[in-house]
């Protein structure tokens, strides 16, 4: 793997990581520790330095460590292929939700942002920025449904 081809993968490793660690703090109300993720790594025989996990999570180098790789996979309850970025790798529907959902949230505080700050606007003003958002969102999510296939 050439230079440019390693800073990638560890970049796109990092964004998967972090995506996943988003996901796991959605579902539980805090974020995963590191002493958390590395025991649970230690049971199943996979050391991680916390110097490792930062760069790791970082996407300051790449690792190529299967162990590793299953055993991030295993705490994260997703596909291995998807934490590696396997070609035809499937977004986890867990993880799919809930881009969905920061993307849904994200549009209600751009629409309610919109109408405190525009102040006496019409509805009819204000529903057609709802809808121009919602139709922006729709093509966000097609966009990005075509880009997880063509990888």
């Amino acid at each position: 793997m050439i230079e440019d081809d390693s800073t990638t993968a560890a970049e796109d490793l990092a964004k998967r990581l972090r995506l996943l660690l988003d996901v796991a703090e959605a579902e539980t109300g805090s974020e995963p520790t590191f002493t958390q993720i590395a025991a649970f790594l230690q049971e199943r025989g996979t050391n991680l330095s916390r110097s490792r996990w930062t760069y790791v999570v970082n996407g300051h180098r790449y690792v190529q460590d299967r162990p590793l790789f299953e055993g991030l996979a295993a705490f994260f309850d997703v596909d291995p292929a998807f934490l590696v970025g396997s070609d035809g790798a499937e977004i986890p529907a867990k993880v799919s939700a809930q881009l969905d959902l920061v993307r849904a949230m994200r549009s209600a505080r751009v629409k309610t942002y919109a109408a405190r700050t525009l102040g006496d606007i019409s509805p009819n003003a204000l529903q057609a920025i709802s809808k121009f958002l919602d139709a922006e969102i729709s093509q966000d999510l097609a966009e990005a449904g075509e880009r997880s296939k063509a990888d």
